[in-house]
Order: C-alpha cells, then sequence, then structure tokens
C-alpha cells in the first residue's frame, strides 16, 4: 500500500519545499468524500503505479485508506517528470467517467507489406461504475494488413459501461511507411 502524508499547508513555498524533498504533490477527490492535498515519495509513488494490476490502487493518507485512481496528471515539459497528480476516490456504485489504457499485442500482416503499427489512442473514455470498468482493453493486431484499423465502434464493451469516445475514431491501425 501506498503511503503518503498529509499536507498542513497548501501554499507555493511548503509545496517546493516538499518537491525539493523528493515528494510528489497530489490531491485526493470525489463525490460526497472530503478533499485531501497530500505528498507521497515520487519513487514510491511511481513505483506503486507500475505494479498496480487494477485500474484503482489503494493509498494511505494519515489515518485514512482509500481506493484512488488517477484522474489527471502534469508533467515537466522538459524532463517528463511528474510535477502533480490528481487522484480520484473509487466510489463503488457511483457511475463516472475512467480514462481505460489500450494495449496489443501481435505482429501485424501489414509489417511485411511496409507498413508501420500507428497508437492513435492510449486510453479509452468509459463510463460506468468501478466494478463495471475493465482495467485495460487488449487488442490483437496480428490481422491488420496496410490501411486497417481498429475502431472504437469494432470495440467489446463490458455490461453497464458505455464509450464516450465518438464511435468512427480509430483506436490503432497499419499505414504506410515512408
Amino acid at each position: 500500500m501506498l503511503e503518503g502524508i498529509i499536507r498542513e499547508s497548501i501554499g507555493k513555498v511548503n509545496a517546493k519545499k516538499l518537491k525539493r524533498d523528493g515528494y510528489l504533490i497530489a490531491n485526493i477527490y470525489a463525490n460526497g468524500v472530503e478533499n485531501i492535498n497530500a505528498a507521497f515519495k515520487r519513487g514510491d509513488f511511481v513505483r506503486a503505479v507500475r505494479a498496480k494490476e487494477t485500474l484503482t490502487f489503494p493509498v494511505k493518507v494519515g489515518d485514512k485508506e482509500l481506493n484512488v485512481f488517477i484522474q489527471e496528471y502534469q508533467m515537466h515539459p522538459v524532463n517528463g517528470d511528474v510535477l502533480h497528480v490528481d487522484l480520484r476516490v473509487a466510489v463503488p456504485g457511483q457511475v463516472t467517467n475512467f480514462l481505460v489504457p489500450v494495449t496489443t499485442h501481435g505482429i501485424p500482416k501489414g509489417r511485411k507489406n511496409k507498413g508501420v503499427l500507428v497508437m492513435s489512442k492510449k486510453r479509452l473514455k468509459v463510463r460506468g461504475a468501478i466494478e463495471d470498468v475493465p482495467a485495460k482493453f487488449d487488442f490483437d493486431v496480428t490481422e491488420l494488413d496496410r490501411d486497417d484499423s481498429i475502431l472504437v465502434r469494432d470495440v467489446e464493451v463490458p455490461a453497464n459501461c458505455r464509450l464516450m469516445d465518438r464511435q468512427d475514431v480509430a483506436i490503432c491501425g497499419v499505414i504506410k511507411a515512408k
């Protein structure tokens, strides 16, 4: 479980001091839950996010244990470090929007015909309750030839969930190499 501290002051000076000491600034919130201004050790946070099996992961801030998911994050424009993260509490039964990651496996047929696999969407917006939303969408791209693609309308969505992206948007496809 990822453990963090509660920030006593939400000012700029305090945030700079925490960042200098190796902490990542985070806000934890949800409908019906009191907002928490927290800070996590940067390395511990990255390890916890990379090791998670589902969309949510547990955190402990102060004396509260919460199940959260990443709503939004901000990255440094030059070195790519995560500067700030917004965590949302996963309230069971509450319908909300989730950004579910997309992964692919296999080697497309179109690579033999001078094609390149291009990922257009790394995440799909899914509306539903946390217990119904899948952890990720995994696509088999072995049958994709050159100029073929997987569209949003081709995705199988679990019951009680709905895709919020347009139906004619390509998720991934094989295009001609230059």
